[in-house]
């Protein structure tokens, strides 16, 4: 006979295979807690890019926000929607590369004209 007809034969010990696996099939569920979850996209910026980070603009660098989600997925978020709202909000506070500013330099003004009395 097969070891495990043999167990199940057993009604109490049977009864304790079957609630010690649902013990161990919910306790990592139970144990893994998402500290970020229910945050802002601009809240989990504030709280976790800045460290690395001054600001949100241009972070995207003109990346589609798949992209961006994929990137977020992989390496710095622990929810899929984290990593949408967070790429989301990234691509909208990105400047487009035209739009940047540059240091020009201050025109010269011709000078105003006096007043001159006759």
């Amino acid at each position: 006979m097969r070891l495990t007809s043999k167990l199940l034969r057993q009604p109490k010990l049977g009864r304790c295979l079957i609630v010690l696996g649902t013990v161990c099939a919910l306790l990592p569920a139970a144990l893994a807690q998402n500290i970020d979850e229910g945050k802002s996209a601009q809240r989990l910026f504030a709280d976790t890019c800045v460290n690395c980070h001054r600001s949100a603009n241009g972070l995207a660098k003109g990346r589609f926000r798949p992209t961006l989600f994929l990137f977020l997925q992989d390496h710095y978020t622990a929810s899929k929607s984290e990593a949408w709202e967070l790429s989301s909000y990234l691509a909208a506070v990105d400047t487009p590369p035209g739009a940047r500013s540059k240091k020009t330099k201050p025109t010269k003004r011709p000078p105003a004209p006096s007043a001159q009395s006759n």
